[in-house]
């Protein structure tokens, strides 16, 4: 499923982004997630969700600042990034899980990756 992200920007600290991920493809009903990866650090995973939305994860790092949601309707997953910090500073990328919730947190249970956005925030 080819993915594209948008959404990324320059913004200040304590700033706030939304990137959206698309495809012209059904996403099926496999769990969508957010990675990240800043220079020189391996990618991180930032959030996951079901395809009913009634189950998300997150980060700790991210946890309580950041809001996944999905469109299913659009093929479309949004990541809602509040209260942004200099370290929250990435390329973020989505992907689509073909592990389920036993291995989320892991880029390896990811099948379909889209290009990435950058994201970065100034201090």
């Amino acid at each position: 499923v080819p993915l594209a992200e948008s959404g990324g920007g320059l913004v200040q600290a304590g700033g706030s982004l939304r990137l959206s991920c698309t495809s012209d493809k059904f996403f099926g009903s496999n769990i969508m997630g957010w990675f990240r990866q800043a220079p020189g650090k391996e990618r991180e995973f930032t959030a996951a969700i079901d395809y009913s939305g009634g189950t998300t994860k997150y980060a700790d790092s991210v946890d309580g600042r950041f809001h996944i949601s999905r469109d299913n309707a659009r093929n479309t997953v949004y990541l809602q990034m509040n209260n942004l910090k200099p370290e929250d500073t990435a390329l973020y990328y989505c992907a689509r899980n073909v592990g389920g919730w036993a291995g989320f947190a892991r880029h390896s249970t990811y099948d379909s990756w889209g290009p990435g956005t950058q994201v970065t925030v100034s201090s």
